[in-house]
């Protein structure tokens, strides 16, 4: 079984949507990671630059991310969300895979193709699956590496002491 650990929504601007998802779900506090680093980045098998902003915060058992595009460039996230159109939305879900690969090649044998491709500079893994025709939404893959549960973990042990001040969290 793969959980669903995180829901993503493609947004215009971090901290109005990190405002509205408290106000209306309880959620945070969100953590704000700032034109994240990435050593390499391919949609659909071209390299190209995918730089994103992403704040992310607990919402009940589950994280909630909260991601803006800075470049017009073709990505997983424009192929829902155009460039330009103002649009936003659930843009995934995220799922761990104890093997990224194996996963991808499965996801591509039921009809889910790879769109993207991500590594962040720390060496972090992401895939983003196109699952729109069967879920209407991507679904992202990653390997739960002990950097990537220990932020898991981070985001949810601060929600369960949280006092609800301080809602936005710039980190690195």
């Amino acid at each position: 079984m793969l959980p669903v650990r995180q829901l993503a929504y493609k947004v215009n601007d971090l901290e109005a949507a990190a405002a509205t998802h408290h106000r209306v779900f309880g959620s945070g506090p969100f953590f704000v990671l700032r034109h994240i680093a990435l050593a390499a980045s391919h949609h659909r098998g071209v390299e190209r630059p995918f730089d994103h902003s992403s704040a992310y915060g607990q919402w009940g058992s589950v994280m909630v991310e909260l991601v803006v595009q800075h470049n017009a460039d073709d990505s997983a996230l424009h192929e829902m969300f155009p460039w330009g159109s103002g649009r936003e939305g659930l843009h995934h879900a995220a799922l761990f895979a104890d093997d990224l690969d194996t996963e991808i090649a499965r996801f591509a044998a039921e009809g889910a193709p790879l769109a993207q491709l991500s590594v962040t500079t720390g060496g972090t893994a992401f895939a983003f699956v196109d699952t729109r025709a069967s879920l209407g939404h991507m679904l992202e893959l990653y390997e739960p590496t002990p950097q990537l549960t220990g932020f898991y973990d981070f985001v949810a042990n601060a929600a369960k002491v949280w006092d609800g001040t301080n809602l936005i969290r710039e980190l690195g």
